[in-house]
């Protein structure tokens, strides 16, 4: 009895011990999914053919992965450091060579980091990473230290850092933020290295910076920041501070006693150097250099104790420095070149009777043992008043080109307000500028590729592509008109949507907003071509016919694939997913990447087309910006335009929610109607009711827990209050997780089918 009790102890712990460190099973997926999206770099074909546990995968210069309990807890890899160093302007897009390709979508691949959430180290250098960092980082509320520098990271340093309590080190060197810097980083209890250099960050220095007490290094160097740099004397642990290349024009703050390296140089700073310097006993390196600092500097920043590196060069600093200055034992490089210093070289700075240290003193009238620089300081201040008259000159030639192109601008502006109800204008997501635009104008954040200037079609142009509107092109007729499919003279085939805008508005107008309508380009959205407006020529008219033309989608619409009349054709579980994600993005567009915000775009899954390689396109989005919902109602009165627009998002997230039903229970069962649809949602909480209700195609190729994410997020699109419904962000982001956690569940069921073999 007492030898089975021991036995059953050893195995036990053998059990025990050999599972301590084994990689859970979900986090290798992940792995390989993060491999996948970073589209396979060199660094980690390695993992291609190992079979051990990824716990003990063996370190490299450029990989490591670290666990604890059975969870990853370290991640780093390094790309090619090259990556960056022909690249200085990145305009948001993918570069060929530099970047991950068009396809690397970074919202996707922060979702599949967040699910690492035992993560501490994170570190992705030089990997090609591009687009704006996604909010959703916060989802590793276990990080610690954050490190993706050297990549084409862009806009700004997302909010949702701020969530990150444990983060003590964040660094995002060499990266094209362009945006000015958060100023939320005292709400991390925790972090010591702060590190943005070598971005496009502009505006102030956030003063909340001066509150986090545990900081220690702090780069914010080749930036654009500029104004005041505040009192630092409040970061007490503060010990690197690096602000070089930048445009802060304030005097020199004061700084913590215990800092020890300060690097300033390359910026505007003017006034004196505060006399407190000579008091900072810890300081071994000091740059001021290419400012405009003015006065003597104080003797006591040459014998600090700890100094080793002083550069005071390229200023306008002036005066006799003391003879008697003993320079400190540890000074080993000093450069006052360049500034406007008189009378005799300190002892301790003359290299002619001592070689101990680098002294770099040329461009000031100094006395150098018992030679005399007197002559060249007068020579030089005889140039004075000739670059005097030069400078004067430069300054009345530049103010009279200014005054002109002042003129100037004040008529363009003239005319553009002249003009200004046939304006439209495109932004680039790092635009900074903004144009008037006309009260019915769309801002679209599609980037700067230009897209194709909407086309006028003469009624001779669509007659003669449809045969005259012949039967054979008609394609069906939906509640906004009828729909033909037409052939233009180049060949190409269009979709032609007929129909009658009974509104008294203006053709000018009317046109102005299909021309925006042009404007929106999206991989998810049918591009629409072009317009005929057919009025009998009456510039305003009770009733218009309209003619949209639209590219051609020739695979059919999204029910037809849900339909068991095809079962061929019939969509399984993970295409459904993908569908629906392709529509998500186009209406997050919709919802987002316009102003004013496009809604009631009549999404059903009659609307949802697929083409050729099965990529979800959405039709007829944007109606409202033609009928000018958005002017009717505020002519009407209401609760006001705002919380009208809210209620037609909300609208759009509740019909999103029946296409979602619909790709759950197939349209034969979502045909009984909205009412029975509601009703039978009280089904899905159980495996019985599932398996009643849910199309058999759904139930036969998703995983469960896939299953039970989208519909969740549909019972919240179909709630009856609007105020509880998601916005589409979450609902993509739903989606998104929902077909990861599907794709990780076919990779085990193929995986456990080859075992088998």
């Amino acid at each position: 009895m007492l030898f089975r009790f021991f036995h059953i102890i050893f195995i036990s712990w053998g059990l025990m011990t050999s599972n301590t460190h084994a990689l859970e099973a979900t986090q290798f997926q992940l792995l390989l999914q993060l491999r996948k999206h970073l589209e396979y770099p060199i660094q980690l074909n390695n993992w291609e053919n190992y079979t051990g546990d990824f716990c003990y995968f063996p370190s490299t210069l450029h990989v490591t992965i670290r666990c604890e309990n059975n969870s990853l807890t370290q991640i780093k890899i390094m790309g090619d450091k090259d990556k960056l160093s022909n690249v200085t302007l990145f305009h948001g897009f993918a570069i060929q060579n530099q970047t991950l390709s068009d396809s690397f979508s970074i919202d996707s691949f922060v979702v599949t980091l967040g699910r690492l959430s035992t993560l501490k180290v994170l570190s992705l250098v030089s990997l090609g990473i591009w687009g704006r960092l996604s909010d959703k980082i916060h989802r590793l509320h276990s990080l610690e230290v954050l490190d993706m520098s050297s990549n084409f990271l862009f806009g700004s340093v997302p909010n949702e850092i701020s969530r990150l309590q444990k983060l003590h080190t964040l660094t995002l060197d060499g990266n094209f933020f362009n945006e000015s810097i958060p100023d939320w980083f005292h709400s991390l209890s925790n972090l010591t290295i702060l590190s943005l250099k070598n971005n496009k960050l502009t505006g102030r220095f956030p003063s909340s910076i001066t509150k986090i007490t545990t900081i220690t290094d702090l780069s914010l160097s080749h930036n654009q920041l500029s104004g005041k740099l505040p009192d630092l004397t409040t970061s007490s642990n503060l010990r690197l501070l690096d602000l070089r290349e930048n445009h802060l024009d304030s005097e020199l703050p004061l700084l913590p006693k215990g800092v020890i390296t300060v690097l300033l140089s390359n910026n505007s700073f003017s006034g004196n150097i505060p006399a407190e310097f000579g008091k900072l006993n810890h300081l071994h390196h000091l740059d001021l250099s290419s400012n405009s600092l003015i006065g003597t500097p104080p003797s006591a920043v040459f014998v600090l104790p700890n100094i080793t590196y002083l550069n005071l060069a390229s200023n306008k600093l002036s005066g006799s420095l003391p003879n008697s200055i003993n320079c400190g034992n540890k000074l080993g490089f000093v450069d006052i070149s360049s500034n406007r210093f008189t009378g005799k070289l300190p002892s301790c700075l003359d290299t002619l009777s001592s070689n101990k240290r680098v002294v770099n003193f040329t461009g000031n009238c100094l006395l150098v043992g018992n030679g005399n620089l007197e002559s060249d300081c007068k020579r030089h201040m005889t140039k004075k008043p000739y670059w005097g008259k030069v400078l004067w000159i430069l300054i009345v030639v530049i103010c009279s080109v200014i005054c002109l192109v002042s003129f100037g601008i004040v008529l363009i502006i003239f005319r553009k307000r002249y003009h200004s109800r046939q304006t439209v204008t495109l932004h680039h997501t790092i635009s900074k500028e903004t144009e008037d635009i006309a009260p019915t104008g769309i801002i679209s954040e599609v980037g700067t590729q230009v897209a194709p200037s909407c086309r006028v079609f003469s009624m001779e142009e669509l007659a003669e592509a449809t045969e005259n509107f012949d039967q054979s092109a008609f394609m069906g007729e939906g509640s906004i008109g009828k729909l033909y499919r037409g052939r233009l003279e180049n060949g190409g085939y269009v979709a032609i949507r007929s129909l009658s805008l009974f509104k008294r508005s203006s053709i000018r107008n009317l046109k102005v907003r299909l021309d925006l309508l042009s404007k929106l380009r999206h991989p998810h959205l049918v591009s629409f071509l072009g317009y005929c407006i057919h009025d009998g020529g009456v510039e305003d008219s009770n009733s218009s016919r309209i003619f949209l033309v639209y590219e051609y989608i020739p695979n059919g619409n999204f029910r037809a694939f849900l339909s068991e009349n095809g079962p061929e054709r019939v969509l399984k579980w993970p295409d459904r997913l993908a569908v629906l994600i392709g529509v998500a993005k186009a209406v997050h567009f919709l919802h987002t990447g316009v102003i004013p915000a496009s809604s009631s775009n009549r999404l059903k899954t009659n609307n949802i087309l697929l083409d050729d390689y099965q990529i979800a396109k959405l039709s007829d989005y944007g109606m409202s910006v033609i009928t000018g919902e958005l002017e009717q109602f505020e002519a009407k009165g209401g609760d006001g335009p705002k919380s009208w627009r809210l209620k037609k998002l909300a609208d759009d997230v509740y019909d999103f929610g029946f296409i979602l039903l619909e790709a759950l229970v197939g349209p034969i069962v979502s045909g009984k109607g909205e009412a029975f649809l509601l009703n039978e949602m009280k089904s899905f909480g159980s495996q019985d009711g599932r398996q009643r209700i849910v199309d058999p195609m759904v139930l036969t190729t998703c995983s469960q827990e896939s299953l039970s994410i989208v519909i969740s997020i549909t019972n919240k699109c179909i709630s009856p209050e609007p105020t509880n419904r998601p916005s589409f962000e979450d609902v993509l982001w739903n989606l998104q997780y929902a077909a990861q956690v599907q794709s990780t569940a076919d990779l085990d069921q193929k995986s456990e089918g080859a075992s088998q073999c």
